[in-house]
């Protein structure tokens, strides 16, 4: 500080740290949310647009900082309307992470005590079913529910409501079904609804090996918190997606650890 002071630069305080820190922590959720997709091209350009306007204003180059500060202020109308979609799942992933409950842990004890044996059950119904299906290679997508409400994709299919076994899962993607196309809406020991839409990701750097199935499986992970389960229809294997990121070919074991991992 002292050196700082005789060289005339401006002290760096703890509250610039801390400034500083929450703007990197920003930046990096917002590149993770845009990172392989059409809209990362965007924010780079937004970026070489906003440190060529600071540049233009320290050389005191009035026409081109005129120019450039012109196109940022008109700019801000349509930044809103071009991240319209990840402006939501940033608003949405800050809302799930700051949510608190005052009685969150008696809610928590309640639920391991009450919940425990069903959700044990639950999760057998699922991995069996999804070990048969992958046996008899039957494609198959299922959406597990974590804490956010998924009301606008049960919207999107047939309502079920009904408690999940394995016989009722593999049923609902039988191929003569009426109900096997699109995916299954679960949560804990409740079956939610079948033939729903999921939105399908725009990444460009997923496999392009792999199907709509798949590509709707990372879509909708990308956009509501949830885990998706997907069988394989050509090869019978079995994945799940979190998260945005897809985990190829796990074994029933590892799909059991998954569900109770991510609390579905």
């Amino acid at each position: 500080m002292i050196l700082n002071a005789i060289m005339g630069l401006p002290t760096l305080r703890l509250i610039d740290v801390i400034d500083i820190l929450i703007v990197a922590v920003l930046v990096y959720y917002i590149y993770r949310m845009v990172r392989g997709t059409n809209v990362m091209l965007i924010f780079w350009a937004l970026i070489v647009l906003l440190v060529s306007w600071r540049v233009a204003d320290l050389l005191e180059m009035r026409l081109l900082g005129a120019l450039l500060g012109g196109v940022a202020s008109v700019g801000l109308i349509a930044l809103v309307v071009i991240f319209q979609p990840e402006i939501r799942k940033f608003l949405l992933f800050l809302g799930t992470k700051t949510q608190l409950d005052e009685s969150w842990l008696q809610r928590l004890q309640f639920w391991r005590h009450q919940q425990q044996a069903s959700k044990g059950n639950s999760y057998e119904a699922y991995v069996n079913a999804c070990m048969h299906m992958s046996q008899s290679r039957t494609g198959a997508l299922i959406v597990f529910k974590r804490k956010n409400e998924v009301e606008e994709l049960i919207a999107t299919g047939e309502r079920i409501d009904a408690l999940a076994s394995s016989p009722l899962i593999e049923a609902l993607f039988f191929k003569n079904s009426p109900l096997h196309d699109g995916a299954v809406i679960a949560h804990g020991n409740q079956v939610l609804a079948a033939r729903c839409i999921l939105p399908v990701t725009s990444r460009l750097d997923v496999d392009p090996n792999l199907g709509l199935r798949h590509r709707s499986a990372i879509g909708v992970t990308e956009q509501l918190d949830v885990l998706s389960v997907i069988v394989s229809e050509e090869t019978g294997s079995i994945s799940y997606a979190v998260d945005g990121e897809i985990h190829h070919d796990i074994s029933p074991v590892q799909l059991r650890q998954a569900l109770e991992k991510y609390e579905c």
